[in-house]
């Protein structure tokens, strides 16, 4: 038998869209041996006892089933985590990418966009671009900060049907202006538009908008569990008014959550206390890296309210390459946006880990 050739037939070629052909897949850096800080990750696994306990939990599971009812079970602890407010609803999705993907589609109406601030998290556009509606990127300012007049401006001007606002930003690892937050919520609240606050670094943050998001109708909170600890379950949470909850749903995959997936979720919940603690060790790293970060010459470190801190070095290839060659793996920015230039974006690892990556980085500028 002849293997399929690796150029896709021309015939073929032509079901798939132009703009999907000329995408590049989401590319995942080889970690194989390297100290792994590239991906905002937990470095801090289970205790052994929990580890064997919810090897038992999962081995008792009828996976020749569908996901059943305990899914409500999740939704319910949930809601009662992120202390989510009277007259709202949850949904759940398969990471936040697929809440982000389901709101696209859900408010994919001829002229609807997708607004957000730039540098910002790759998936807003590409949702939008994948499901065909407008993206408008507003830059911020040089320091990283809303630049206020820019997104009112825009806001008037393209009635976006859905803003994103990461607090704290990815990558840039800050929690905007609260004042300034306030006035474009407004702003998209006059033209009819949705705003998302995305809140997927909250266990490292020092704010949560999650005690304001009752003061609106069209605000939706959006978290992960991935930052909390379990990146590999995959669940992400939405919260707003149940009637748009409601809607949002209608368009969401039946049986998007496996039955691994809630029961590792409901776990880890049951367990909090454990993965509260570890957000806790890694906020005192944070600091410990930051510090030390600002003594080293030809660095510039951003302050953080994530579990990543931003730095600007003299060359970030250079820089990048010499961390790898070390079994240190970052993630280079330098070319993601004009104002990340030389810009590399540094997990928050365990004390071993930002030991490693600091003496590598001292070599490596």
């Amino acid at each position: 038998m002849t293997a399929p050739d690796s150029t896709l037939d021309s015939k073929l070629k032509q079901l798939i869209r132009q703009d999907v052909q000329s995408m590049h897949a989401y590319a995942v850096q080889d970690s194989a041996g390297m100290v792994k800080l590239d991906a905002m990750e937990n470095p801090h696994r289970l205790p052994a006892a929990l580890q064997a306990h919810l090897g038992q939990r999962l081995g008792a599971l009828a996976l020749n089933r569908y996901p059943d009812g305990r899914v409500n079970d999740l939704r319910h602890a949930l809601a009662d985590y992120a202390q989510m407010p009277e007259g709202f609803d949850i949904m759940l999705g398969n990471g936040s990418d697929e809440l982000i993907a389901l709101l696209a589609m859900a408010c994919d109406v001829p002229g609807g966009s997708v607004l957000a601030p730039l540098p910002g998290f790759v998936m807003y556009a590409m949702s939008a671009q994948l499901q065909g509606l407008k993206f408008i990127g507003v830059d911020l300012t040089p320091d990283f900060e809303l630049d206020e007049a820019a997104m009112l401006a825009a806001i008037a001007e393209y009635k976006p049907s859905i803003t994103y606002l990461a607090y704290p930003n990815n990558p840039t690892a800050n929690l905007w202006d609260d004042a300034v937050i306030e006035k474009i919520i407004e702003a998209v609240g006059a033209q009819g538009g949705l705003v998302v606050m995305d809140e997927a670094y909250q266990p490292f943050a020092s704010k949560s908008y999650a005690d304001r998001i009752a003061k609106y109708g069209h605000v939706l909170l959006m978290r992960t569990l991935s930052k909390f600890g379990l990146a590999g379950v995959r669940l992400g949470y939405m919260i707003g008014p149940k009637a748009l909850i409601a809607e949002i749903d209608k368009v969401r995959p039946p049986y998007n959550i496996s039955v691994l997936n809630y029961e590792c979720a409901l776990f880890a919940l049951e367990h909090r206390e454990v993965f509260e603690a570890q957000a806790q060790d890694l906020i005192a790293q944070r600091a410990f890296l930051s510090q030390a970060l600002a003594a080293l010459p030809d660095v510039k470190a951003w302050h953080s309210d994530a579990n990543m801190i931003l730095i600007r070095v003299p060359d970030a290839a250079r820089t990048f390459d010499s961390l790898r060659n070390r079994k240190v793996l970052v993630k280079n920015i330098s070319k993601m946006h004009p104002l990340l230039a030389n810009c590399l974006r540094l997990t928050v690892g365990t004390a071993e880990e930002n030991a490693q990556l600091l003496a590598a980085l001292e070599n490596s500028l």
